[in-house]
């Protein structure tokens, strides 16, 4: 058995150091070769983003009570679901196909790799048409499972599916072609390399909108209106969900290279992890300067919000001002969550502070810290203001950001007020005390908290 492993590793070996030495053996990259590398590696950075929706659960499901961890950890599979095909129907077209500078009016339906002439926003890589868009609609599923996440324990699950699609269709699409699809932020130059605007503070915005008119759950706010913690039920599950987040970080950063060819991605993945580290460490200082104890949650949330920061600068900066921006990504994080909260907002993962201002934060951050050398590198945009390219930069990404805030914060209030006014939003406050797993589903989570429930109503009835 060992002798058989032994051979597999081999074999593996081989196969990867193969090309190294056909390519230093035979000169340049065949064509064919070289798409058929680069869209390897861009599947592989698509399974791993893909993965990320299983930290969602993870990090969701335990940053709840359990009599909701169940409905939690399910509406993530749900939100998938309607992403991967609201997107293929009209999110794609919508966002990369060719149109004006607002939003594409070609490729709905995605029929494969044949339409390529509707994208001509993405014909700058070797990659195949179908696995760009399995990568996009990953990216896509991200944003809208950030958007769940501030609505858990008290949304009824009609609002994630009818919100889902719309976001889907509409919201999520338009950012991203404004962006990356050629259209008017595109046209300006701003650096977003994997989404801090366009997936996460577009995500984040429609949270804190969904978090505002749902009010806070039942119990958060004592009579004197002082938040009241409500913890989450299992935090080795939120460990585990941020360490499979990092994991999956890597499909959306360095993978947005799209190629392994030259090695570049190797500079975005460096960015990104060092951020990550720096997140984590600054959360957990600040935690403990504020509450005289370390604080695993905060810790966690610090790692989370360096990577959404880090997410649009990775490819634009230097490791050290990587190290910066994930730093105080993580402490600002840290202390506008406790603002937050302290002013009336009931946001059970964090969603608007770890997403949204962080997402802010990164990327403002490029106007400040991108270099002459890795804009050029990318492509896209300028220096940043302190690399001597003075403030346009600095003023396209503000511009970005206010303009991504307003669009979604202002359609996603439309239509999540008219939902209010039709059906309600919200489950009835017998169903929120009962626990969304049994109201919603008929079912818990943890089957044995049902059976303890029912044995102790039970016992009551026969006193």
């Amino acid at each position: 058995m060992r002798k058989k492993w032994l051979v597999m590793v081999l074999a593996m070996i081989t196969l990867m150091i193969y090309p190294v030495s056909a390519f230093a053996a035979d000169g340049p990259t065949s064509p064919q070769l070289q798409i058929g590398l680069d869209t390897a590696f861009t599947f592989l950075a698509f399974i791993l983003v893909f993965f990320m929706q299983a930290g969602f659960a993870l990090l969701e499901a335990g940053s709840v009570r359990m009599k909701n961890a169940g409905h939690v950890a399910g509406k993530t599979v749900l939100t998938l679901a309607i992403a991967s095909l609201c997107f293929w129907a009209v999110g794609f077209g919508l966002g990369f196909g060719n149109g004006n500078g607002f939003f594409g009016t070609t490729g709905f339906l995605y029929g494969g790799d044949s339409t390529a002439a509707s994208f001509d926003s993405l014909a700058g890589s070797d990659v195949t048409l179908n696995i760009k868009f399995l990568f996009q609609m990953a990216f896509a599923a991200v944003s809208l499972a950030i958007v769940s996440g501030g609505m858990a324990e008290r949304a009824k699950l009609s609002v994630y599916i009818i919100f889902g699609i719309i976001f889907s269709v509409v919201i999520y699409p338009v950012v991203a072609h404004w962006v990356w699809g050629g259209g008017w932020l595109s046209s300006l130059g701003m650096q977003d390399y994997a989404g801090s605007t366009v997936v996460h503070l577009t995500g984040a915005t429609a949270a804190l909108v969904a978090t505002i008119l749902l009010k806070p759950r039942l119990g958060k706010f004592n009579k004197e209106g002082k938040p009241v913690i409500i913890p989450g039920h299992n935090q080795v599950f939120t460990v585990l969900g941020v360490i499979i987040l990092w994991f999956g970080w890597f499909g959306f950063n360095p993978g947005s290279a799209l190629s392994p060819m030259g090695g570049f991605f190797g500079h975005v993945a460096v960015t990104t992890n060092i951020a990550a580290a720096a997140g984590g460490l600054a959360a957990l200082i600040a935690s403990w300067l504020y509450f005289g104890k370390s604080d695993i949650p905060a810790m966690l949330n610090g790692v989370l919000a360096a990577l959404v920061a880090i997410t649009g600068a990775c490819a634009f900066v230097e490791p050290w001002a990587a190290i910066l921006i994930g730093f105080v990504a993580g402490a600002f994080t840290f202390m506008t969550a406790q603002w937050l909260e302290r002013a009336g907002l009931d946001d059970p993962i964090y969603a608007f502070s770890v997403h949204g201002l962080a997402g802010v934060w990164g990327a403002v951050s490029t106007g400040l810290f991108a270099t002459p050398e890795l804009a050029e590198t990318v492509g896209v945009g300028q220096a940043g203001l302190f690399y001597g390219g003075g403030f346009h930069q600095l003023g396209v990404q503000i511009l970005g950001v206010v303009g991504t805030f307003v669009f979604v914060a202002v359609l996603s209030f439309i239509i999540l007020y008219v939902m209010k006014l039709v059906n309600g939003i919200r489950v009835t406050e017998e169903e929120e005390l009962m626990g969304l797993d049994i109201s919603e589903h008929g079912t818990y989570g943890y089957p044995e908290q049902m059976k303890l429930i029912t044995d102790s109503e039970s016992n009551t009835a026969k006193h």
